[in-house]
C-alpha cells in the first residue's frame, strides 16, 4: 500500500471533496441499521434505511493543518425508528463514495433513532492515512 505524505493525502481529500459534489443533486450520507457490506460494491438494503442527510453544494468547508472540513448536513428526519450501524456516502449523481461504521468513523451523540426526529452531522473531518 502507498503512504502519502500529509499534504498529499490533503490533496487527495480535497479532490475526494469536488468529486463528492460531482452531479446535478446534492451529496448525501444514508444511515442504515443493517450490517455494514463487505464492499461499497454491495448495494445497501434500502428496507433499513433510517435516514437520508444531505450536504451542500459545494461540501467543502476548509482546510486544516492535518484533516479537510467538510460542511454540516441539513436536518434531516428520520424514516423509521433503529439503530444506526453504518452509513453510505453518496455523491451529487448517487454514486458511492464511501461507507462509515458507526462508533469508529461517525461518532453520534446516540446511535438510536427514533421516527419523525431530527437527525444531522454538525462536523465532518476527514483525515487522510498517513
Amino acid at each position: 500500500m502507498i503512504t502519502p505524505s500529509l499534504k498529499a493525502g490533503l490533496a487527495q481529500l480535497r479532490a475526494l471533496a469536488d468529486f463528492i459534489d460531482i452531479g446535478s443533486s446534492n451529496a448525501s450520507f444514508v444511515y442504515y441499521e443493517s450490517a455494514k457490506p463487505e464492499s461499497t460494491l454491495v448495494p445497501a438494503d434500502d428496507m433499513t434505511k433510517l435516514a437520508t442527510l444531505t450536504l451542500p453544494k459545494p461540501c467543502f468547508n476548509r482546510l486544516n493543518e492535518d484533516s479537510i472540513e467538510l460542511k454540516s448536513t441539513n436536518d434531516a428526519l428520520a424514516l423509521k425508528s433503529g439503530t444506526v450501524v453504518w452509513a453510505r456516502l453518496f455523491n451529487a449523481d448517487g454514486e458511492v463514495v464511501a461507507d462509515f461504521e458507526m462508533g469508529v468513523d461517525i461518532i453520534l451523540n446516540s446511535y438510536e433513532i427514533v421516527m419523525g426526529a431530527t437527525q444531522r452531522l454538525d462536523s465532518i473531518i476527514l483525515k487522510p492515512e498517513i
